[in-house]
C-alpha cells in the first residue's frame, strides 16, 4: 500500500500507522524533497476549512511530499514534534523541522510553502 501512495504525486498521503510514517519521511529524506505535514483532527473545525487548501497545494506542487497525520490516531509523532494546536503544518527537509504554522492560516501556509522551496 505505502508504495501506490507514495507514486501518487500531487496528492496528500494519509499516514495511519508508524511503519507509514517511517517510510515516507525515508523517501523524501533520501529523495532530498520537501515535506509538508498537516496536523488534524477529525473534531477540528479549523482543520476542515484548510484540508482543501492543503489539497490543493499538494496538486500545485507535486515535487512536495505532503502528509496528512490525525493526532488522535498517531499520538507519539504530534509528540515528536511538539503539536499542541490543530491544524499544525510543519515543514521538513532531509529530517530537519525548518518551519511551522499554527492555526487556519490560509494566506500564511502557501507563503511558507513557497519561501521554504526558493531556499
Amino acid at each position: 500500500m505505502a508504495a501506490s501512495a507514495a507514486a501518487a504525486e500531487g496528492s496528500v498521503i494519509a499516514i495511519h500507522s508508524l511503519d507509514e510514517w517511517s517510510i515516507q519521511i525515508e523517501e523524501a529524506n533520501s529523495a532530498k524533497k520537501l515535506v509538508v505535514i498537516d496536523f488534524t483532527a477529525s473534531w477540528c473545525g479549523p482543520c476542515r476549512i484548510m484540508a482543501p487548501i492543503f489539497a490543493d497545494m499538494a496538486k500545485k506542487y507535486p515535487n512536495v511530499v505532503f502528509l496528512k497525520v490525525d493526532v488522535d490516531e498517531i499520538k507519539t509523532i504530534a509528540e515528536q514534534f511538539s503539536v499542541e494546536a490543530m491544524p499544525t503544518f510543519l515543514f521538513m527537509k532531509e529530517g530537519d523541522v525548518k518551519d511551522r504554522v499554527v492555526g487556519a492560516m490560509k494566506e500564511e501556509l502557501p507563503k511558507r510553502l513557497q519561501l521554504l522551496m526558493a531556499q
